[in-house]
């Protein structure tokens, strides 16, 4: 916004650049897995995300927002792929009834990773200079505004290079490690035909309605927190971000709290549980926009950190050999993302505030219980999805 002088709304469109190749590639990836296996995916998968981080540089160089959209799609469809290969692997290495706890405590280490994604772009990226208008306008008569907001693009590179030298070493060693035998093996089974008619299970088809929702509440809380930091505290970019990473260490905390309680807890109801408290907490935000607003909406990161790889795990039990296609099809779900984020930027544009956007993801959270609470009846009919 500050780089390239645009409304909340076109920043919302680097969302929807970001999900749309989760939404367009996790097909694609799922066909290449169904062929090649997860390691393919994996590779595949991080070689895009090398390149879409060295293209943030000709990107800054050339200083134009629609290169930027199209560096992130590019990461995003690296990320379609690991995303489409990850969560299935991990719930296929071991019991299922105990998927959702697997996936709970493997993607509680998602949180470090964007803990130090935001704390570098808090450091690294925000130059913490933040021009009052009579100093925008000093600078445009000396014709320097132009150079000014060049040098804050600029600032992005040397942060993806690095980025891309990181993936590009993990992609160099996934390549080079064995997977388990007795796991090629089952790839092997799993090639023959599909089961499509698996897909229209009732229980299926809601766990992707509620993805959608969840990664559309998710992405968007997180990408308004900062500028409704600073609208209704007053607070600095900086001390907006540093806010922004303890939101994110508290969602961290909740993805291994979690894995623990699903011993004792159901992971749906645990689920439902969760979702009712963050749609108090996000109407909070809406109702009363300042300091307690901004508390309750941090607080929302640890009651949503259950969500994703729940939903992921219940969506695909029962699902066996037709695991990898839905799997690609929860993923696909991720476009809540693109879809619910640039919706909150246009309702804060067209109501002159942004408290108002958080009603979009109170009501999400409103739709995950819904689904929650329906899984858990469905849940303990069959057979339990977790033991004690």
């Amino acid at each position: 916004m500050k780089s390239f002088v645009i409304t909340r709304f076109e920043a919302g469109l680097v969302q929807s650049a970001f999900y749309l190749g989760y939404f367009l590639l996790a097909i694609p990836a799922a066909l290449v897995m169904r062929r090649l296996g997860y390691k393919s995916g994996f590779v595949i998968g991080l070689s895009l995300y090398t390149l879409g981080a060295v293209l943030f540089w000709p990107a800054a160089e050339v200083g134009r927002y629609s290169f930027f959209l199209v560096a992130l799609f590019v990461i995003a469809s690296g990320l379609s792929f690991l995303e489409t290969a990850s969560n299935p692997f991990i719930a296929q290495l071991g019991d299922p009834r105990t998927a959702a706890r697997r996936l709970n405590l493997a993607q509680a280490f998602n949180p470090l990773g964007s803990i130090t994604g935001v704390l570098i772009g808090t450091i690294f990226i925000f130059s913490g200079v933040e021009l009052n208008p009579q100093q925008v306008a000093d600078l445009q008569a000396r014709h320097a505004y132009t150079a000014y907001l060049h040098s804050e693009t600029l600032r992005v590179i040397a942060p993806y290079l690095v980025l891309a030298a990181v993936t590009m070493t993990m992609m160099i060693l996934i390549a080079a490690t064995r997977f388990p035998a007795a796991l090629a093996a089952e790839e092997d089974r799993a090639r023959g035909s599909h089961r499509a008619a698996d897909l229209l299970r009732p229980h299926f088809l809601m766990a992707v309605a509620a993805q959608f929702a969840y990664v559309g509440a998710q992405v968007g809380t997180w990408s308004y927190l900062i500028p409704y930091i600073q609208t209704y505290t007053g607070e600095p970019e900086k001390v907006a971000g540093y806010c922004l990473t303890g939101s994110l260490v508290l969602f961290g905390v909740g993805r291994f709290f979690s894995a623990w309680l699903m011993r004792f807890v159901q992971p749906s109801l645990l689920m439902a549980i969760y979702a009712v408290i963050n749609t108090v907490l996000a109407a909070m935000g809406v109702l009363f926009p300042g300091w307690a607003g901004m508390m309750a909406l941090l607080l929302t990161s640890f009651f949503m950190s259950l969500m994703f790889p729940t939903i992921f795990a219940q969506g695909i039990r029962g699902l066996g050999e037709t695991a990898k296609l839905g799997g690609s099809l929860i993923v696909m779900a991720i476009v809540g993302g693109a879809v619910l984020t640039p919706l909150m930027g246009l309702l804060s544009v067209h109501f002159g505030g942004l408290a108002i956007a958080y009603a979009v993801p109170a009501l999400a959270y409103v739709l995950i219980a819904f689904y929650s609470f329906a899984d858990a009846r469905m849940t303990s009919r069959d057979a339990p999805a977790f033991v004690v």
